[in-house]
C-alpha cells in the first residue's frame, strides 16, 4: 500500500491534538466523582450528628468524627433545628477551589429533612 505524501504524519498530529481533550474529559469526571464522595461523607456526617443529638449526645463532635480525615479540615457543622455539615470537596486542580457541598438531617422524629 503507497503512501501519499501529504498523509505522512497525520495521526500523530490527530493524536497529540485529542490528547488535551480526553485529558480534561478524565479530570472532569474525577472532580465530579470527588465531590460526590464528599458530598457522600457530609450526609453521613450529618446523620450521625442528628442520631447523636436525638440522644442527647453532641451532635457536631459526633458529626466530625464520622467524616474522612481528608475533610475534617474544612468542615462546618452547624446544630440548631438540623444538623448542617458543609465541606470543601479537594480540588484535582492546584490553584482552584474545592467545591462546597453541604448535607443536613433532622434531629427529631418526622423530620423529612433527609429526602
Amino acid at each position: 500500500m503507497a503512501r501519499r505524501s501529504g498523509e505522512c504524519g497525520q495521526a500523530a498530529v490527530e493524536l497529540v491534538a485529542i490528547v488535551p481533550f480526553l485529558l480534561g474529559v478524565t479530570l472532569l469526571v474525577a472532580q465530579l466523582a470527588v465531590a460526590g464522595y464528599a458530598l457522600w461523607s457530609a450526609g453521613v456526617a450529618a446523620r450521625a450528628g442528628a442520631r447523636a443529638a436525638y440522644v442527647g449526645g453532641e451532635a457536631e463532635r459526633a458529626a466530625r468524627s464520622s467524616l474522612p480525615a481528608a475533610l475534617r479540615g474544612s468542615a462546618s457543622v452547624r446544630d440548631r433545628d438540623a444538623v448542617t455539615v458543609r465541606v470543601e470537596a479537594p480540588s484535582l486542580l492546584p490553584g482552584v477551589a474545592g467545591i462546597p457541598v453541604t448535607a443536613r438531617a433532622g434531629i427529631g422524629v418526622g423530620d423529612d429533612l433527609e429526602r
